[in-house]
């Protein structure tokens, strides 16, 4: 059995891996061109930059993005989804979709939509 925790269920094991609170957020923030450590710090949804630097590693470690050196003194990356990582496109068009149609207060289906044709999400979801 691989990272698996509770059963070979697909969905049981996606969710061991990006089921917390905050891991879908870093990779949508990725996917909406947020690559910096601080560009990501900045989401409104605030973040601890404690929390933010283990999911960043989590998902380095999964495979699902790869840091890149831009600045050597001090030490600074930028983060990019891997082709694994760019694969979680659709899924987060689904869920923001299926959100902004069904949770009150949220974003309308048409700034969701914008959003997403903005940054490209929209034509991942089409492939």
């Amino acid at each position: 059995m691989s990272n698996c925790k509770r059963s070979p269920c697909p969905a049981a094991c996606t969710l061991d891996l990006l089921g917390d609170k905050w891991t879908l957020l870093v990779v949508r923030d990725l996917l909406l061109g947020q690559h910096t450590y601080k560009s990501l710090q900045m989401s409104p949804e605030g973040i601890p930059s404690n929390i933010l630097a283990d999911r960043l590693k989590r998902l380095e470690r999964e495979g699902i993005l790869r840091r890149e050196l831009y600045q050597e003194r001090p030490p600074r990356y930028e983060y990019h989804l891997t082709e694994k990582g760019q694969m979680l496109g659709p899924v987060l068009h689904a869920m923001m979709t299926w959100g902004s149609t069904y949770v009150p207060g949220t974003l309308s289906k048409e700034e969701v939509e914008a959003l997403l044709n903005n940054t490209g999400l929209a034509q991942s979801n089409s492939k």
